[in-house]
């Protein structure tokens, strides 16, 4: 969800920046946080903003780090920085999927986050199943979410369509072809490209608005 129908830059990744700033007082760069989101293994940004306070000499318990950084993101009632993401699908684009192809989501997002941005921006498209965080025991890179999706659809040909690693592992594992998002403006741009195909990615694409041009 999160980097294929949301930009979350001024989001998702402006909250890390602002919530390692809480705790250690020293700024995050952007191209750091890529860094790690392409070596994989760090889906939770959560866990991830845990992980930055630490490189910076701070150790943070980890629900402190969950309490800082949903007030960042979420404010008092969804006002806070969730608000500056921007949908990235073209008017139209889903809706023309959607007569073609059964949409489903597998996001790490919590329910509630992907649910009003969703409410949002696409009320009217139907994503079923909707796999988030509290679906799963075993998060991205395991497969399992894509299991979910396999066992309401099992003769169905999947196609999963993310902008990490993570993703791209999660498909392989699930035995699902992967078709990877690399937006332009990303800061590692060439190497997120580089090992999304390195992860067997059938396609790159600057956006998901590209996407009926790869499927069959």
């Amino acid at each position: 969800m999160d980097g294929v129908l949301a930009e979350v830059g001024d989001s998702y990744r402006e909250t890390i920046v602002q919530t390692v700033a809480h705790f250690t007082g020293q700024q995050v760069a952007r191209e750091r946080i890529q860094d790690y989101k392409n070596q994989g293994g760090w889906n939770n940004d959560w866990a991830l903003s845990q992980r930055l306070c630490q490189d910076l000499g701070v150790d943070v318990p980890y629900e402190e780090v969950i309490e800082r950084f949903n007030l960042i993101f979420l404010g008092d009632d969804f006002n806070g920085l969730i608000l500056k993401e921007q949908w990235v699908p073209r008017n139209g684009l889903l809706e023309r999927l959607s007569e073609r192809y059964d949409l489903s989501i597998f996001t790490g997002r919590p329910l509630k986050d992907a649910a009003h941005t969703l409410r949002r921006f696409a009320s009217g498209i139907v994503f079923s199943p909707m796999i988030t965080m509290e679906s799963v025991t075993e998060h991205k890179p395991a497969p399992q979410g894509l299991h979910l999706i396999r066992a309401e659809r099992p003769d169905a040909k999947m196609f999963y369509v993310g902008d990490t690693v993570d993703d791209a592992r999660s498909a392989r594992a699930a035995g699902v072809p992967f078709i990877g998002i690399a937006a332009p403006a990303n800061p590692r741009h060439a190497e997120l490209v580089d090992v999304l195909k390195s992860e067997a990615a059938i396609a790159v694409l600057d956006d998901i608005n590209q996407l009926e041009g790869v499927l069959p």
